[in-house]
């Protein structure tokens, strides 16, 4: 029996029945503007769907012409349940959702294991929703995917940087890197720090400040890498809990950004 990471968010930040979580799921992706973009990577949020969901399927919504060519997910997010040094990945070979199970590449795995800050920690990967989040979207979108996940501690941009150019490979692979923006901001100036921060973004410009973005390490060693391999960033979305469905008084901003390579469009 291959080693299962269980979901461990499923009734809590999406549902736990398989229908119900397929149907929000293709709902979110169907009311999505569908931009003519064939992305390398993406940036997008992992709040509970009813926050973020609609954000979230701004980005993934790219994916529905490309979706055929995506073998493997290179899926990274922050540790938010135990402090890590470096970038942790799971024991597991498999990772479920209620929607079925995601083989992962254990080949890939095991090259990276060979970069320093690379680690392997199933209880990092146990409780933490950054991942987890992401897992019934792709699964809805693409046919037939491995996914290689990683839990962003304690490092560098460099070494993010680092490990995406090893994995980097051709239009079979994905790059996703999960991060929220502002955290309990008011409203009016959440809108306002998000922006500065998207700017950035947009301007390729690293690196981000981390109180502005819980994954900043992971977006700003995804911009090393985007200045390296000449990608070009596109903002798709950008909203706050406030915009979805919560309170304006303290909200969390979200934002939904594709990377393509120069020129590139879908056909």
């Amino acid at each position: 029996m291959h080693a299962i990471r269980p979901p461990a968010c499923a009734g809590l930040f999406y549902p736990a029945d398989p229908r119900q979580l397929a149907q929000d799921v293709q709902c979110l992706l169907a009311d999505a503007p569908q931009p003519a973009l064939t992305p390398k990577a993406l940036i997008v949020p992992h709040a509970g769907y009813i926050y973020s969901g609609p954000i979230a399927a701004s980005a993934y919504a790219t994916l529905h012409a490309m979706a055929a060519n995506i073998r493997r997910v290179v899926l990274l997010g922050p540790a938010h349940r135990m402090l890590i040094r470096g970038l942790a990945l799971p024991e597991a070979e498999v990772f479920e959702t209620p929607l079925g199970r995601i083989n992962l590449d254990i080949a890939a795995m095991e090259a990276i294991k060979s970069i320093p800050q690379i680690i392997v920690s199933n209880q990092a990967h146990a409780l933490e929703h950054s991942l987890e989040v992401q897992l019934p979207f792709l699964q809805c979108l693409l046919p037939n995917f491995s996914l290689l996940p990683l839990l962003v501690g304690h490092t560098s941009d460099e070494v993010v940087a680092e490990v995406l150019d090893t994995l980097w490979d051709g239009d079979e692979t994905l790059i996703v890197i999960s991060s929220d923006f502002s955290h309990c901001l008011p409203y009016a100036l959440a809108q306002h720090v998000d922006s500065e921060t998207i700017d950035a973004i947009l301007a390729l410009h690293a690196p981000l400040d981390p109180d502005r973005a819980c994954g900043s390490i992971s977006v700003d060693g995804l911009i090393l890498a985007a200045q390296k391999h000449h990608l070009s960033p596109h903002l798709l979305d950008l909203r706050n809990s406030g915009d979805t469905a919560g309170a304006h008084d303290q909200v969390v901003g979200y934002a939904a950004i594709a990377f393509t390579e120069a020129h590139k469009h879908a056909n």
